[in-house]
């Protein structure tokens, strides 16, 4: 095996691991602001806090996530499945795509006033 392979590899593991952080940030400042209610400042500060460490590190996981799929594109070229195959496959990553895009979209529209209120 290659240097060139094992960097096709590394790099769809890092964006898969990115996306799944993106997630679980998304999800636990849902959680953590829904913390809020009937507890004492001095905890409200801290999960503030929290939210915007999740938030941040949700932002670094999208930048990690645009860039090795931009690195994807460019190692993923070949007919390895076959020319009919390939077809099909990369018409699912279009539409995979443009519903990665709303989720991201989507799920800034709905944290963002969570985090900054």
């Amino acid at each position: 095996m290659n240097i060139r392979n094992v960097a096709v590899i590394l790099n769809g593991f890092i964006h898969d691991f990115a996306a799944g952080i993106w997630l679980a940030a998304i999800a636990s400042i849902a959680l953590i602001h829904r913390m809020h209610q009937a507890q004492p400042q001095e905890i409200i500060a801290v999960l503030n806090r929290l939210e915007h460490i999740f938030f941040w590190g949700s932002v670094v996981s999208m930048v990690i996530i645009m860039a090795t799929g931009a690195g994807r594109t460019f190692t993923y070229v070949d007919n390895w499945y076959g020319a009919d195959a390939e077809r099909v496959r990369r018409r699912m990553l279009i539409i995979k795509h443009v519903v990665l895009f709303s989720f991201f979209g989507v799920g800034y529209l709905i944290i963002y006033p969570m985090v900054f209120h």
